[in-house]
Parts: structure tokens; C-alpha cells; sequence
């Protein structure tokens, strides 16, 4: 059993899930200097407790060999693969169908640093920096990230992101939207893609805040991605990366619900 120095460090069995993905090691060339686990427990690290690349401990690889391959895996879509796979054998798990029929969409304002390619003013946020796009399931776990700046409109990045879930997940016939999404969009969802974009109204007697049905589930979402400070504010100079860590924390999230 290897050594757990961190909390974000994958235990045997949570790496056990995980290992096949990467292959066996070649035969010939040169021996690695670090094995892929240690190179996801740095990535862990790094998205878990928000650490700079450059401050990380020195008993993880050097920062600039993690972040070589954390970078390359996102140019070659790694993390989405992971996180495919995780999804499906957590779906397994629970109890359901592997791919989803039904999810809910909505996005969430947070500040970003003034590195960040993307960056707008949320007017009715008041807040300067980007908005993540999710969609996800009825269990909360994500189909879909896309990050735009904050000054974009949900109805505006929401075809984006619907046409990347549904063209992901074939069997997804119903989605749940607030209010912002009502409109034209739903028009388009069922010309385009003979789906159901579905607007949760509050009750005409409501006085207050309450929970509305199925909304609440991606809001969970949101708070789950609160857990991993690297996401508590937007660092990332480019979205593409920004998208990759809602991936990665949502792995680390499904590895320890597969192998608690």
C-alpha cells in the first residue's frame, strides 16, 4: 500500500479504478522518472487545495514536469476522458442507465485575476470575471463545462453547451432551465435537435426564496466545485484549462464516492 501524504493523494483502490486508462508501460526507450500516479496525485494537489504550480512540495514531482503533462492531457482531451469514464461507472454504481435522458443547465459568475483571456462584467452579479456553463444530470455530476466571460448572456453561451451535451449523450431528450433561458432558445433546442428545453417557473403565490424542483441539483453542483479551491476564483489564462479543472475535480469527487 503506498504512502497517502495528502488528502488529495489517490488511494490503491481509487487508483485501481483509474490505471487501465493509462496503459502498460512501453518496453523500450527510457525508464520514466515518475509514474503517472504521482503525476495525477501533483494534479490533485494543485486543483484541490488551489496551490500555484511553481509552490509545489517538494515531495511531489517538480512542477514543471506536472504541468507538462496536466497541459498536454488537456491539448489531447484526457481529462474529458477520465471523467467519461468515471461518469459512466458511477452512473453504473448507482444504479442507472450509463448515458443520461435527462439534465439540468445553469451557469455560475466568479471572479477571475486580470491574466484571464476571458473576463467581462456580470451586471446583475456585480462581479468582474467569467461564468462556467454546466450541464448536468439528475445526480448532479456534469455532462457538459464551458467557460465564457462574465458579461455573457446564459441564453447566449447556452447553445454551446447544449449542443456539446447532446452531442455527447445521444439519449438526452429533457433538459431544465430558470427562467433566463426562456425564449427563442427553447424554439431552437426542438428544431435543432427534437429535444425538450424545459423552463422551471417559480409558483405565481411564492414570496421568498425556495427551492425549485430540479434546479436545486446543479446548484449542489456548483457547491461540490466550491470544494476545490483552485476554483473558488478563476486563475486560468485560458478557458480551455479553466473547463479541464471542473473535469478533474469532479473526477477526484466520483473516485471517492466509487472507492470510499
Amino acid at each position: 500500500m503506498s504512502e497517502i501524504r495528502y488528502t488529495s493523494d489517490l488511494k490503491d483502490e481509487q487508483w485501481s479504478v483509474i490505471e487501465p486508462l493509462f496503459g502498460p508501460p512501453p518496453k523500450t526507450g527510457r525508464p520514466r522518472d515518475y509514474s503517472y500516479r504521482e503525476i495525477m496525485n501533483a494534479v490533485f494537489y494543485v486543483v484541490k487545495t488551489g496551490c500555484q504550480w511553481r509552490n509545489l512540495p517538494k515531495d511531489l514531482p517538480p512542477w514543471s514536469v506536472v504541468y507538462t503533462y496536466y497541459r498536454n492531457w488537456v491539448l489531447t482531451g484526457f481529462w474529458v476522458k477520465l471523467h467519461g469514464f468515471l461518469h459512466q461507472e458511477l452512473r453504473f454504481a448507482a444504479g442507472r442507465k450509463l448515458s443520461p435522458t435527462a439534465g439540468i443547465i445553469d451557469s455560475q459568475t466568479v471572479k477571475s485575476t486580470e491574466c484571464s483571456e476571458v473576463r467581462g462584467f456580470d451586471a446583475a452579479k456585480k462581479i468582474n470575471g467569467c461564468k462556467r456553463h454546466l450541464v448536468v444530470d439528475v445526480l448532479g455530476l456534469v455532462l457538459m463545462a464551458y467557460v465564457t466571460a462574465a458579461n455573457v448572456q446564459d441564453r447566449d453561451a447556452a447553445p454551446h453547451a447544449l449542443a456539446g451535451a447532446f452531442g455527447a449523450f445521444s439519449t438526452l431528450q429533457l433538459i431544465w432551465a430558470d427562467s433566463g433561458y426562456a425564449g427563442q432558445l427553447v424554439k431552437w433546442v426542438l428544431e435543432k435537435f427534437r429535444r425538450t428545453l424545459e423552463i422551471v417557473k417559480p409558483a405565481p403565490s411564492q414570496k421568498g426564496f425556495q427551492v425549485q424542483p430540479k434546479r436545486w441539483i446543479v446548484e449542489r453542483t456548483f457547491g461540490w466545485l466550491g470544494r476545490s479551491r483552485r476554483l473558488s476564483k478563476h486563475y486560468e489564462r485560458k478557458t480551455d484549462t479553466a473547463e479541464a479543472l471542473v473535469y478533474i475535480s469532479m473526477s477526484q469527487l466520483m473516485l471517492r464516492r466509487l472507492r470510499k
